[in-house]
């Protein structure tokens, strides 16, 4: 009896490579990329999808996802953020040290959000710890359990649970991450400069929560990092001001990287109507945007991630619209593809530009060498994405466990048709893997 080849061929017209946008047959064994061949090319396969126009793209790579399982399960948990990961193409998420009880501060709280998501993970998923003031001891061994880095804030984080560093704390964390490589992202705002809101406006929230607030918080990040000559990372930059400090730093040859988001890229603080809005740092006015398109374009800012961070309505102050008191947090795991591609495309970027930001760079990032590109003896993760088809969103139909999303209603261009990990589509029993950092950038 003949033995196929391979076990899956994708062709497409706009398979998304490195290169650029090719018409391709992408082929794949155990789970791997074994080929890469003309559209037309014969293979044979017990499996062949033709996309024909539909585009190819690896899968996406979102490196800052609060899953919130164990303790709040009820704001999200595995099941169902993977779940609505794979529904819009990311196949790869690393999960936050917070808002989960306990918080991944320690080898043993790991352990036990692991535990918890054994079994239930649609996509691959790997895990940051937390850098905090009690727990400088525990930092290498974090590492050499398998953590992709540790994040700290500069500022209150919202939960008691997970304290912020102070400038000194900062420093000493860099020092100790520098002697053995590791990675430290940073929720960049200066508490000296944050105010109280004086009411519960929109407005009022901003001016609060000034650009100033986070340009200087990012400027100690830059000195600690050049002083210690450890890698530093500023996670969801909103604020268009800390795009050139950032690139003189980098030139300089400080090791800082940084990321944003989807809704500082497409969303404005003119358009803001409810607290399903509100995050940290805010959503700035539309002008900002503009920047932090550039930074993107000119490599400052190496990728857009979600920074899906959920809850349960009544935590978003819906009825109260208080935005002083709401839970600052976007949830967006399974729409960021659509949204960054309707945004996009107007202003003249390519499907391989949206790859490079959700997929290539932030598997870059976290050292995953065999994610993020559509590429020989890469993971098979792909995804069959219609950049001309438009849909409606409806938060009740997301897997998102909480319906609450300023993107509800939003007219969105791009449907994810099928997600593919490892060369299995996506559909039913979960088979997701825990990941550890293949390569250290």
């Amino acid at each position: 009896m003949p033995v196929n080849e391979f076990d899956l061929v994708v062709r497409s017209r706009r398979a998304v490579v490195p290169e650029g946008e090719k018409a391709l047959a992408v082929a794949v064994r155990d789970g791997r990329i074994a080929g890469l061949s003309g559209y037309d090319a014969p293979l044979d396969a017990r499996e062949t999808v033709d996309l024909a126009d539909v585009a190819l793209l690896p899968g996406l790579v979102d490196t800052h996802v609060h899953v919130n399982e164990p303790g709040r399960t009820h704001w999200e948990g595995f099941a169902s953020a993977t779940r609505a990961a794979a529904a819009g193409g990311v196949t790869t998420i690393v999960d936050m040290p917070l808002n989960s009880l306990p918080p991944t501060t320690t080898v043993s709280a790991l352990e036990i959000k692991k535990k918890a998501a054994e079994g239930q993970c649609h996509v691959d998923v790997g895990f940051w710890g937390g850098a905090i003031p009690a727990n400088a001891d525990d930092l290498e061994p974090l590492f050499a359990a398998g953590v992709f880095g540790v994040k700290c804030f500069l500022s209150p984080s919202g939960v008691d649970e997970f304290p912020a560093l102070d400038p000194g704390q900062l420093v000493e964390v860099l020092h100790r991450l520098a002697a053995i490589d590791g990675l430290l992202i940073v929720h960049a705002e200066d508490p000296g400069t944050l105010t109280d809101p004086l009411g519960p406006t929109y407005p009022e929230f901003l001016d609060s929560r000034t650009q100033d607030a986070e340009l200087r918080a990012v400027e100690r990040v830059i000195d600690a990092a050049a002083t210690t000559g450890a890698r530093a990372h500023i996670v969801h930059i909103s604020a268009g001001s800390c795009v050139e400090p950032l690139r003189r730093a980098q030139q300089a040859g400080v090791r800082i990287t940084a990321e944003t988001c989807p809704h500082y890229l497409t969303l404005s603080a003119e358009e803001v109507s409810s607290p399903a809005f509100k995050c940290c740092p805010p959503i700035r006015e539309s002008a900002n945007r503009d920047t932090l398109w550039h930074g993107l374009a000119t490599g400052v800012l190496m990728g857009v991630v979600s920074d899906h961070s959920p809850c349960p309505a009544d935590l978003k102050g819906l009825t109260a619209h208080d935005y002083s008191s709401a839970w600052g947090g976007i949830a967006s795991l399974q729409l960021g593809l659509p949204i960054i591609w309707t945004e996009a495309q107007p202003r003249g970027y390519g499907l391989a530009d949206v790859a490079k930001w959700m997929s290539a760079g932030p598997a870059a990032l976290v050292g995953l060498s065999t994610k993020g590109a559509i590429a020989i003896g890469n993971d098979a993760d792909l995804v069959a994405f219609d950049p001309t088809a438009e849909f409606t969103v409806n938060a009740t139909k997301l897997h998102h466990k909480n319906p609450v999303t300023p993107y509800d209603g939003r007219r969105l261009t791009g449907v994810v048709q099928t997600t593919w990990l490892r060369g299995q589509a996506v559909q039913g029993t979960p088979f997701g893997q825990f990941l550890l950092p293949q390569n250290r950038p």
